[in-house]
């Protein structure tokens, strides 16, 4: 370690740190409360500074651990082993934008919300929305998708190439500008979602959209929450275009109501929807979802068309993380995700809430459900083992009963480290030929070691 960090030094300079402070930054993501301290953190900004910090940590077989903004939910940027944590904040640059192919190329530390405020101008916007300003490295790594992922798909359908560093010090590009493609296996999409332990993402080729012409939001509240999830069914089973869906339950809404100052609301399940389009298609999509929430016992149906209505409501939703944490002031949060097939959806929420009632715990829950995609976030005393035990019993339970509804454990979160048990329920022997994979790609087995999958 001690010549390792003598190498990185003499290559970075002072971008090579080992202050306390700067550890413990890159000891844990959000969403679990458990941290380890990387021996060194190391600030490239380049993919050849990328490439040979992974070639000396390759020849003293010293773990790497890709970080971003360290948004993720379930442990992937812990450095379980120690070793050199990578950040990639400082490949911030956007390299290229492409209006007429609706296309650009960014480095891995852009965040989603640079990009945007960069396009914007062009008069186009990149969908991807997780709630957090996450780095588009990180949203390639994990998978990620969001609120609009309803329309517009998740990074899988919208990441056309990737330029990745791998184990070893290689440079790759994969996929490309087109389209599609026929050419040979596809390794972007191996990488999207690898969680950092295939190689290091360093680059995005992005699939970009144009600006919608007219934008509308409605909010609906309901008695309960099979009313608020057979409405979100029925809206999927008539096809209409919906750009947002998201479910709040009346804890989350609580939450909300006293974190974010939503005045008006009640604390009923409710369902926040976004319309893109045409002012005419518009209005069609909230006519038709109108005439839906009513006849599910829908009420309080208030819409909002000016940009600073909408923003405060979607705010209001992006801030569900913290408003949780205002539910039990001192506790910790585990974050964690289920999706199923929409026919399973009211059913696989029904029994999700009741197992909450009895565990005793606060775990709101909120969800991208027109893809049957939901979230609990669960409270817990970190310091109290019986209550860490029950947070993680939960989890559990909530990641096999998806799995067993035809689901999966894991939406958009990943696996990290607190789902290897569910991703060996989920595939079984399938998780045989990724370690084949992982040991192909990672012989050495320094990629972000202990995520994703075991490899024994």
């Amino acid at each position: 370690m001690e010549r390792l960090l003598a190498d990185l030094k003499a290559l970075l300079g002072p971008r090579t740190a080992t202050s306390q402070a700067v550890r413990e930054h890159h000891s844990r993501g959000e969403g679990l409360p458990d941290a380890v301290l990387p021996d060194i953190v190391v600030f490239p900004e380049t993919n050849e500074e990328v490439a040979a910090v992974a070639r000396l940590c390759n020849d003293a077989r010293i773990p790497l651990v890709p970080f971003g903004a360290g948004s993720s939910l379930e442990g992937h940027v812990v450095p379980l082993h120690g070793g050199v944590s990578v950040d990639l904040t400082g490949m911030d640059r956007i390299l290229e934008i492409n209006p007429g192919s609706l296309d650009c190329r960014v480095q891995a530390g852009v965040t989603r919300e640079q990009l945007n405020r960069e396009i914007r101008s062009a008069g186009l916007f990149f969908p991807i929305d997780p709630g957090a300003n996450a780095s588009i490295g990180g949203m390639t790594a994990t998978r990620a998708s969001g609120t609009n992922a309803v329309r517009y798909g998740t990074m899988r359908e919208n990441v056309l190439g990737l330029t990745v560093v791998t184990p070893d010090g290689r440079i790759l590009r994969t996929g490309g500008r087109a389209r599609k493609s026929a050419a040979g296996y596809d390794l972007t999409r191996l990488y999207v979602g690898s969680e950092g332990t295939l190689g290091i993402v360093t680059e995005i080729q992005l699939r970009l959209n144009g600006l919608p012409e007219a934008v509308a939001a409605s909010v609906c509240q309901f008695p309960d929450l099979t009313s608020a999830v057979d409405t979100v069914v029925a809206a999927m089973q008539m096809n209409i275009p919906l750009a947002r869906i998201e479910l709040l339950d009346d804890m989350q809404m609580r939450a909300c109501i006293r974190h974010s100052k939503l005045e008006g609301y009640g604390e009923t399940p409710t369902l926040f929807l976004e319309f893109h389009g045409s002012p005419a298609a518009v209005a069609e999509q909230m006519d038709m979802m109108r005439a839906i929430c009513d006849e599910h016992g829908g009420s309080a149906y208030i819409h909002a068309t000016r940009p600073e209505d909408r923003t405060r409501l979607w705010k209001a939703r992006h801030d569900v993380y913290f408003a949780c944490l205002g539910l039990a002031p001192g506790k910790s949060c585990m974050s964690t995700d289920a999706c199923v097939p929409i026919s399973e959806l009211a059913n696989c929420i029904r029994e999700t809430r009741a197992d909450i009632d009895q565990t005793g715990l606060i775990a709101p829950i909120v969800g991208h459900v027109g893809d049957g995609n939901f979230h609990l976030t669960i409270l817990f005393d970190p310091q109290d083992p019986d209550e860490r035990g029950r947070a993680d019993a939960l989890a559990k339970r909530v990641s096999l009963r998806a799995i067993r509804m035809g689901g999966t454990c894991t939406g958009e979160h990943g696996i990290g480290l607190h789902k290897l048990d569910a991703l060996e329920a989920e595939h079984g022997p399938s998780v045989e030929l990724m370690r084949t994979l992982k040991r192909s790609f990672d012989p050495n087995n320094i990629m972000n070691p202990g995520k994703m999958i075991r490899l024994s």
